[in-house]
């Protein structure tokens, strides 16, 4: 791959980005999100995650079971205090 590879579309983060995150550190998907804002934008990860963690497995030269857990956050919508007092 390119390190002018999109891997988030909703966040723009490249390849390179992400390379750029695990050698200044970064050792899990969580760490990699929170550096690059990769999976935080509308579809929530959905798209990048695999890719991200591909990337993150090759450059540490550990297969995908070894990877940290994800913890996967529902999002929050805001409730009217009229749907509540219903």
């Amino acid at each position: 791959m390119s390190e002018d590879n999109i891997i988030c579309r909703c966040e723009e983060v490249t390849e390179g980005e992400i390379r750029e995150a695990i050698q200044n550190g970064c050792r899990s998907i969580t760490e990699i999100k929170l550096w690059t804002r990769a999976g935080m934008g509308i579809c929530q990860g959905l798209t990048c995650t695999r890719l991200a963690e591909r990337i993150l497995c090759e450059v540490q030269g550990i297969s995908p079971m070894e990877l940290e857990k994800r913890y996967i956050r529902q999002p929050l919508r805001p409730v009217s205090l009229n749907s509540l007092v219903r």
